[in-house]
């Protein structure tokens, strides 16, 4: 009996060393971690000073949100975002004792250590508390190798307590759905709300929100979009945990749980949204704009990561109409165009040689042989799944006729609407950067100057083909191939009359008119020849508009807006741009008076009768035609 007790408190002596040197090692162990031989730990200096990559968001003139530029799809919350359903559902479903614990909730922490690493029962539940999480979120785990885990999770219990020194209980609830991941490269609530039911966190339905925090546990597995059925369960766990922690009223838990999951898909890439082309066009110039402005003494502003917010002129209400009403337009022109180019019809006079030059300039001969594949291809009536190969891919491309639209208010020169293509997806090229010949867009300005040097617009001119031979015998054509008669230079601009356009710009001069339109903005280089009265020069759409801009606004030409300001993540203004109040007189105000009364005659009686007669608008308008030869480019600019 003597012995038996006396062996017994040898094995209570071993146990006793063994757990006071497994405690050495864990707290020399922590000591380290905390000491830095691990890497860093966050002080509170630098935790008040938390940036996280922001996307920088482009809103229109009216505050829509048009786009965002970014690595990180992430958007931060303001507080006002933030309902208390959504703070309710989290904390009930995922740290029930947020308000609570400082950090680390111990209850969690027992419960992991015997459920799931003893026992191991999987789906106990995580040990890490929501600013654990966040902590998490905000610096990511580095590999340790095999000590990876359990040096992480000590970095991150350090500085969960550490942050609930320096902020509120709610200031870290705005940082945790402000950073936390919902797969698809989506971060924060606010980017998952607007992705998933295109709306903001405040006006999401309870259900909704349940939606979104159930998918915190799983992202992918949990996504509403690419499974609705796991979705609608983990949404309803996340009901019923709301009314357990009396956060919901059992009953209309209950009821909400009978709701179909809807959502309202909006995934927001690069090339969605508002005015992708315009977008992409001031893309480049916001580039430039923070490789020139600081944040602080050495770094630079990056577009894609500091959350700027820029604001635009465009009118997202013109601008939706404008983008509807180019798709139905291009649309019936496509159904048109078809109709009168069957099959290989188009191809005609095109070998499979030029049609398979890269965009390095060199033939890919090797594509016309590859084999069909499946594929799918833009069209008019939605998505087709064909099988082609290169050349049958680059074949359908080709074929869609291309538009380009500009609007711009002519007193400020604000840009309102701007569409440079028919799908930014699928068709990259902006039609309205894009030089093209203009036709007889161009012909305001040979009669512009034409009137600047004191000739009346009722003076009349023979209707008569002449051959220029000083220039290679040109001589011009009418489009209708009559000649005979006069007209006055009123009638010539209204009904478009080649061939005394051209002998005006004679009259007056090529360079003169050169000047003029350098001077109205114009900055292509344009042929110093007689067709250069026919709109032969290449000149882009937001070219010519700045030309129109001038007529319009009784001859005084201004610098087109299209950014009003740009701001910091938090509000701070660092650059405004207002209307250029004054602009440069480029015309006497007369004869810009005198050159929109005949711009007039055109839509009233001339080439652009037809918005008259088929569209039935009875609006002031004043504008000109202009086509290119073979009908190969139509404009419109009024």
């Amino acid at each position: 009996m003597y012995e038996r007790y006396k062996i017994i408190p040898k094995y209570l002596k071993f146990f006793l060393y063994l757990l006071a040197g497994l405690l050495l090692v864990l707290g020399t162990f922590i000591l380290l971690v905390l000491g830095g031989v691990f890497g860093k730990l966050p002080d509170n200096q630098s935790l008040k000073q938390i940036q996280n990559p922001i996307a920088t968001e482009v809103y229109s003139a009216d505050g829509v949100l048009m786009g965002t530029y970014y690595i990180q799809n992430r958007q931060y919350l303001e507080p006002s975002e933030i309902p208390e359903t959504i703070k309710d559902a989290l904390v009930a479903t995922e740290d029930v004792r947020f308000y609570s614990h400082k950090g680390i909730d111990t209850r969690s922490l027992v419960r992991v250590f015997f459920k799931t690493l003893l026992l191991r029962k999987e789906g106990s539940g995580g040990g890490s508390t929501l600013t654990q999480q966040l902590a998490k979120n905000l610096y990511p785990r580095s590999n340790k190798g095999s000590f990876s885990m359990p040096v992480n999770k000590v970095k991150e219990m350090a500085t969960a307590r550490r942050m609930e020194k320096v902020y509120t209980k709610d200031e870290i609830l705005e940082m945790y759905l402000s950073t936390v991941p919902f797969g698809e490269n989506t971060f924060g609530i606010k980017a998952a709300s607007r992705r998933f039911f295109n709306k903001d966190p405040q006006d999401l339905q309870l259900e909704e929100a349940a939606v979104l925090v159930g998918m915190l546990k799983a992202t992918n597995l949990y996504n509403p979009v690419k499974n609705p059925e796991r979705a609608t369960k983990r949404r309803n766990v996340v009901l019923s945990q709301m009314a357990k922690y009396d956060r919901l009223d059992a009953t209309e838990a209950d009821s909400l749980r009978g709701i179909p999951l809807e959502v309202d898909y909006h995934p927001l890439p690069h090339n969605a949204g508002i005015a992708p082309y315009f977008r992409e066009f001031i893309r480049g110039e916001l580039d430039l704009w923070c490789k020139e402005h600081y944040k602080n003494e050495s770094e630079p502003y990056n577009l894609y990561t500091d959350g700027l917010k820029v604001y635009t002129t465009i009118d997202s209400r013109l601008q939706q109409y404008a983008e509807e009403a180019m798709k139905s337009h291009m649309a019936h022109l496509q159904e048109i165009f078809e109709k009168q180019w069957k099959g290989d019809e188009l191809w005609k006079g095109l070998t499979e040689k030029q049609l398979l030059i890269n965009y390095d300039g060199k033939q890919r001969p090797g594509m016309a042989s590859e084999a069909a594949r499946k594929m799918e291809v833009f069209s008019w009536e939605g998505l087709q799944e064909k099988e082609y190969n290169t050349l049958d891919s680059i074949k359908h491309y080709l074929k869609f006729l291309q538009t380009g639209f500009m609007a711009m208010d002519v007193k400020s020169a604000e840009i309102k609407a701007w569409v440079g293509g028919i799908d930014h997806e699928y068709f990259k090229y902006d039609h309205v950067r894009a030089s093209r010949q203009t036709g007889s867009t161009f012909k305001p300005l040979v009669y512009l100057e034409a009137l600047e040097q004191g000739i009346a617009p009722c003076n009349y001119y023979p209707n008569d083909s002449i051959v220029y031979e000083e220039f290679d015998n040109w001589t011009p054509r009418n489009a209708d191939r009559s000649y005979g008669g006069y007209y006055s230079m009123k009638g010539a601009m209204i009904h478009s009359v080649n061939t005394i356009s051209v002998e005006l710009l004679m009259q007056v001069g090529i360079d003169s008119v050169l000047e003029l339109a350098q001077n109205m903005g114009i900055e292509s280089e344009l042929p110093a020849v007689p067709s250069l009265a026919l709109g032969t020069g290449a000149v882009s759409l937001y070219e010519m508009m700045r030309v129109y801009q001038a007529i319009a606004n009784q001859g005084v030409a201004k610098t087109p807006l299209y950014v009003t300001r740009i701001e910091d993540r938090n509000g701070k203004v660092l650059e405004g741009n207002n209307p250029d109040a004054e602009g440069i007189s480029i015309c006497n105000p007369e004869n810009a008076e005198l050159m929109v009364e005949m711009l007039r005659g055109v839509v009233n009686d001339g080439t652009a009768v037809g918005l008259r007669m088929k569209y039935r608008i009875l609006a002031d308008i004043a504008g000109k035609t202009g086509t290119t030869q073979n009908y190969t480019d139509g404009w419109f600019i009024g």
